[in-house]
């Protein structure tokens, strides 16, 4: 990729916004949102759905990035959200988020999770385990309620990713398998439980998703299995494919467009309705859950060089204020970025760098093989795609701040998540 279409590609990604100017206002490690674009790919997905099927929901999968101000956004949009733990239900709720849009989801909730979730109202359970039934069925009960539920599935679809982000295999930790009969036999024990509702089932196939084949495969294989149980009386009226959609992180990557998105949920509509009419089932309402497509590509982290270290014919280095304590994809498992120095915007690329981070780790790498200009102290570098699991995934590790997180509408910013504090840090030291 140019340098002239990097220049574009971050103009793009702050709509409009210069670089370092955030970085001089709000300080760096910074995360920057655009919202524009968020807004733009949430539109894409709800009109595509709402022209091709009609009886649908779209739910963002918030672990993605969680925070008061993205679940504002998407409820502004209309969007359902899934939730992965109390302290993401928590965050939706105190913003006034309708419990009846949310979903659950989580191998393993917590009893104290359950019973929040149940006395607020959560609009489904996607569940995954039987001790999860069996907690569920107990607290609905004691709270005179009954609850909205899928259970997750395995349809054993092998969506083409990485291997520690496939979920849908015969062994995964998540879901139960159709393939070896575990499936129907959850759903016979759900269906038992006086106070759960169970209304379809869930399937997640994976992350990072470029081949619709996949997405039509597991459709295929879900509806056969639901043609199974309506066989044996079990009648559903919703099916959940999940999410996975693929973005661009670095050279080599597919680039989807708006209108790529729209292709797929295109494609994805008119399956499962070729389905439905073939094997005579319900309309089905279809639930797709994106996260990472709806804010990956739209979030940067800006970053300063902090110093530089050449070791002859080996390596160079850059180091940032940053590092594995904002961004630990690489360290897990090697995600690839592409980087720019947002200061040097115009010069050549001339000269290959590894972006390393400030923790006391060899392997806090940002990025490697980043051929930039020759670049110096001071000098701001901008990471592409970072807007997913990038704040979510971020800790304290060697006591470092989590960084701000700024939004950036129509050309003007705000910011969304304060910077923490020193007293943050030692908050709860006894």
């Amino acid at each position: 990729m140019s340098n002239q279409r990097l220049s574009e590609y971050v103009k793009n990604k702050i709509n409009g916004v210069d670089c370092i100017s955030l970085a001089k206002k709000y300080g760096t490690p910074l995360y920057v949102f655009n919202q524009n674009k968020i807004e733009d790919i949430c539109k894409v997905m709800t009109d595509t759905l709402e022209k091709e099927y009609g009886n649908f929901a779209v739910s963002y999968a918030s672990k993605a990035f969680s925070c008061k101000e993205i679940y504002r956004v998407v409820k502004q949009l209309g969007l359902y959200i899934d939730v992965v733990s109390i302290g993401e239900l928590y965050t939706a709720l105190s913003v006034g988020f309708d419990a009846k849009n949310v979903i659950f989801h989580g191998n393993n909730k917590l009893i104290n999770e359950i019973e929040y979730a149940v006395q607020n109202g959560v609009g489904l359970f996607v569940i995954d385990s039987y001790t999860e039934a069996e907690n569920i069925q107990k607290i609905a009960k004691e709270n005179d309620k009954t609850v909205n539920a899928l259970i997750r599935v395995n349809p054993g679809v092998e969506a083409h990713t990485h291997h520690y982000i496939q979920t849908a295999k015969v062994d995964s930790k998540f879901g139960f398998s159709i393939q070896n009969g575990e499936a129907k036999k959850m759903i016979k024990f759900v269906s038992e439980q006086q106070n759960i509702n169970l209304l379809g089932l869930h399937c997640h196939i994976g992350s990072q998703i470029f081949d619709n084949t996949s997405f039509e495969i597991a459709i295929e294989k879900m509806t056969d299995f639901y043609k199974k149980l309506q066989e044996n009386g079990y009648n559903f009226s919703i099916i959940n494919i999940g999410g996975g959609f693929g973005i661009w992180y670095a050279e080599g990557d597919k680039e989807f467009t708006l209108s790529n998105y729209a292709d797929s949920l295109k494609l994805v509509s008119n399956k499962l309705k070729d389905c439905i009419k073939e094997k005579n089932l319900p309309n089905l309402k279809l639930i797709i859950e994106p996260g990472r497509s709806i804010v990956g590509e739209a979030g940067i982290t800006l970053y300063t060089v902090g110093a530089t270290k050449d070791i002859k014919d080996i390596k160079n280095y850059l180091a940032i204020d940053g590092g594995m304590f904002d961004n630990p994809r690489f360290a897990l498992y090697q995600a690839k970025y592409t980087v720019i120095n947002v200061s040097k915007i115009d010069k050549e690329l001339v000269k290959k760098y590894t972006i390393a981070g400030k923790c006391c780790e060899s392997g806090d790498i940002i990025a490697e093989d980043c051929m930039l200009p020759d670049s110096e102290v001071g000098d701001v570098l901008a990471v592409l795609s970072t807007g997913a699991y990038n704040y979510s995934m971020a800790s304290n590790y060697n006591r470092n701040l989590v960084p701000a997180v700024v939004m950036v509408k129509d050309g003007k910013d705000r910011l969304a998540v304060k910077r923490q504090t020193l007293e943050y840090i030692t908050e709860n030291d006894i």
